[in-house]
């Protein structure tokens, strides 16, 4: 199946990069480790904080390190390639393909986050957890549900970037929208401060927003807080933030084709 081939090409493609993903390790670790002692001495000072302990809390910083480049927690994650296709008009030549625009960068973006899982996520987490008491979970099961969160993680996060990038069909130039979608889920993901440790009903808000998907979901499921119904209640939250997301992103694509098609592009 081409969607297949797409994504393994995307695997590849990221793969070949090795500096890049090098550099990557480096910096999520350090970073990692920086975050980590700022929550060992907010947690020291306010046990609990979040309904948190503090390995969960230093779980939640290692879970973040880890899916950073996977999730492109931070905006970007290849999408830029299409945003500049667009403008340059080179969009056209993709929209020839006997595939549809859609599926093709969404598959062309799990093969990404393949790869960034396995290359970027894996050393920081194994790092993290060499050097700080972490909350992981010691049966199979638990990493399995976490696997499946973090792809829907990923879909979601892909929904969002997307919409993002084919605003670029109506703006001279789309950096700006894509700085603020990227800070957007930087805050509102949990990448800062997991979304628990929010007071009130502002706590409660940004825990049904499509970011809280991307990260918070699958740190709670690796750390225990989303066990049975509450697991189940994630799952569904994510997957319909996905579905609902790439519904969006097809009727975008179905009038920024009518646009191309009127503009002759």
């Amino acid at each position: 199946m081409w969607c297949v081939a797409v994504a393994a090409g995307s695997f590849r493609r990221y793969a070949t990069y090795r500096v890049a993903t090098a550099a990557g390790v480096f910096t999520n670790t350090v970073f990692g480790f920086i975050v980590a002692y700022t929550f060992v001495a907010l947690w020291a000072e306010r046990p609990h904080l979040g309904g948190y302990g503090q390995a969960q809390a230093l779980t939640f910083v290692w879970t973040a390190q880890a899916l950073l480049a996977a999730a492109a927690l931070m905006g970007g994650g290849g999408l830029e390639e299409l945003q500049e296709r667009i403008r340059t008009g080179d969009v056209a030549v993709d929209l020839y393909r006997p595939a549809d625009l859609q599926l093709w960068w969404l598959a062309a973006d799990l093969g990404r986050a393949g790869m960034q899982l396995i290359g970027r996520g894996v050393v920081p987490m194994a790092v993290g957890a060499l050097v700080f008491p972490l909350a992981l979970p010691g049966d199979a099961l638990t990493w399995g549900w976490f696997l499946l969160s973090v792809l829907l993680g990923i879909v979601v996060s892909f929904g969002l970037r997307y919409l993002v990038a084919l605003a670029s069909f109506w703006l001279l130039d789309g950096s700006g929208l894509s700085l603020i979608s990227g800070l957007a889920c930087l805050f509102f993901s949990g990448m800062l401060l997991p979304l628990r440790v929010f007071p009130g009903g502002f706590g409660e808000v940004v825990q049904l927003l499509p970011w809280a998907a991307i990260l918070q979901v699958p740190a709670d499921v690796l750390i225990g807080v989303r066990t049975g119904g509450a697991l189940l209640r994630g799952l569904v939250f994510q997957a319909a933030w996905g579905a609902a997301l790439l519904a969006l992103g097809r009727l975008v694509q179905s009038a920024a084709t009518r646009r191309v098609v009127v503009h002759g592009g």
